[in-house]
């Protein structure tokens, strides 16, 4: 089973949609941002963040962008 298909069953179980395919893009580079600027632990934590907060992906990026600017 491939990462989108055991992602498409896990959204299925929980009674929700799976992400698009731009989606999925967006929410990879935003964990890839969080691990790169930090530890690889902040990956997961920062998309369980930005899902809480409710705000758009590409705004959540942004964000993430940002705090490695402001090191």
């Amino acid at each position: 089973m491939n990462a989108r298909e055991w992602i498409n069953a896990y959204a299925e179980r929980l009674g929700t949609t799976a992400p698009s395919p731009e989606d999925f893009s967006l929410i990879l580079n935003l964990a890839g941002e969080a691990a790169h600027a930090s530890e690889r632990v902040a990956a997961p934590v920062a998309c369980w963040v930005a899902a809480r907060a409710g705000v758009d992906l590409e705004q959540a990026l942004e964000i993430a962008g940002q705090i490695g600017d402001d090191g």
